[in-house]
């Protein structure tokens, strides 16, 4: 099992995020790649870079057989933390009725960022940050 997160360098939040999850993703499960790199386009022509902007982007392998499904926002979140063990009540989240308003509240947070990130680290964007 694989997934690609495919995630926003210029966020320090997200940037964060990706760390946090570099730090226990031991087996190699997790593969972090930034929208923002200048050859992202042609290395993954089938994401949108803008629609990958706008909401957390996966893609996720289940295994060798079967053709890979792309996940969104906080599906992306919890198949990640799920894959490395970490952080199981997260799956509260994708209960029929919490999932909904969880959905609403991500998509919120999506859209601001920039601000939210500047609220909590001080700077709303990062330059050349790197996860590795």
């Amino acid at each position: 099992m694989k997934l690609i997160l495919f995630y926003d360098s210029s966020c320090p939040l997200c940037v964060a995020e990706m760390r946090q999850l570099q730090t226990y993703n031991n087996h190699q499960q997790l593969l972090f790649e930034d929208i923002l790199a200048p050859d992202f386009n042609q290395r993954f022509p089938y994401i949108n870079i803008r629609d990958a902007s706008a909401v957390l982007h996966g893609l996720y392998f289940p295994n060798p057989q079967q053709s890979p499904q792309l996940l969104l926002g906080l599906d992306v979140t919890y198949r990640a933390w799920n894959s490395i063990g970490k952080k199981k009540w997260l799956a509260i989240l994708r209960w029929p009725i919490i999932r909904f308003f969880a959905d609403k509240c991500y998509l919120f947070f999506a859209r601001n960022r920039y601000k939210i990130s500047y609220l909590f680290t001080g700077k709303s964007r990062c330059e050349n940050c790197k996860i590795d």
